[in-house]
């Protein structure tokens, strides 16, 4: 395993797959890569540019009225953005050349726009037939990007009771694992006159590297949810900061989420608390004791 090598062994595995990458198919094809986990129908097939994961089942109301803010928000920010592209489309229409087409173009244009509705009726009505067995075999999450149509976050919501008991109350670094890829990068070096952490952790600083996480950006709401209605906002990995972890998290108000999203994800924002360590200290710690556990 990676994280029991040396210092130099380290550098010297990643040295040699960045040189000599591995075989694609040798991943894929791997005891590893064959395993399937709980929640991979999930992350490989889920719309949304974000996960929100519920961990916490025990008020259904504040769940419920949590939901609704969040659908209200995302609707009325898709919203904006159609507004936005509607106007755009009209400034580009009125430069655009008007001439009007040929009467043979015309007609062309409406038997192939003819032929292609019928055709997307066809598959509409396979596509509800095949979406309607598809929810006969699966009912252990709430299938709500269908309602949606296309949603900034796809909500998992377990309601069999083993997946609820799987994800209830679980770890930033836990809930990482479960959806997201992992990978290694550089942990940031120490300010002068700082030494490393000890004892090393992979989250943190292990020999100078780090453990990190890629995929959908990872939201939960947990119990003290059912209060503030906010979220944790968890980091894929540490922050420029020295000291700070892999799983760090914040919390963040519902009705901020879809629009903070965005911007994250467009590289408008970057939360760095200027410069201050104000991560959640009870989730750090809660993840990187469960990094140095087993994983079973």
């Amino acid at each position: 395993m990676f994280w029991s090598l040396s210092a130099e062994d380290k550098d010297a595995y990643l040295t040699k797959i960045s040189q000599n990458p591995p075989d694609p198919d040798s991943i894929v094809n791997a005891d590893f890569g064959l395993n399937r986990a709980p929640l991979d129908d999930i992350t490989d097939n889920s719309p949304g540019r974000g996960f929100l994961l519920r961990t916490d089942y025990s008020d259904e109301d504040a769940w419920q009225a949590f939901h609704a803010r969040l659908r209200d928000a995302e609707a009325e920010l898709i919203k904006c953005e159609h507004e936005s592209d509607s106007e755009d489309d009209d400034a580009n229409m009125a430069d655009a050349d008007t001439e009007a087409p040929s009467a043979a173009h015309a007609a062309a244009s409406s038997s192939t726009d003819a032929e292609g509705d019928s055709a997307m009726d066809d598959e509409d009505a396979e596509d509800s037939e095949d979406d309607d067995d598809d929810d006969d075999d699966d009912q252990d999450f709430e299938d709500d990007h269908v309602r949606v149509g296309f949603p900034i976050f796809y909500v998992i919501n377990a309601k069999s009771p083993d997946k609820r008991a799987m994800l209830s109350g679980i770890s930033n670094l836990a809930a990482l694992r479960l959806l997201n890829d992992v990978d290694v990068q550089r942990a940031p070096n120490p300010p002068q006159g700082t030494k490393r952490i000890r004892p090393p952790n992979r989250l943190v600083d292990h020999h100078g590297w780090q453990e990190v996480y890629f995929g959908k950006s990872l939201w939960i709401y947990d119990a003290k949810s059912n209060e503030d209605q906010c979220v944790r906002v968890v980091s894929q990995k540490g922050a420029a900061l020295y000291g700070t972890a892999t799983g760090d998290s914040w919390r963040a108000r519902v009705s901020h989420i879809c629009e903070l999203l965005l911007h994250m994800e467009a590289g408008r924002m970057t939360i760095d608390f200027g410069g201050m360590d104000r991560w959640d200290w009870a989730e750090r710690a809660r993840n990187m004791e469960e990094a140095v556990r087993p994983v079973t």
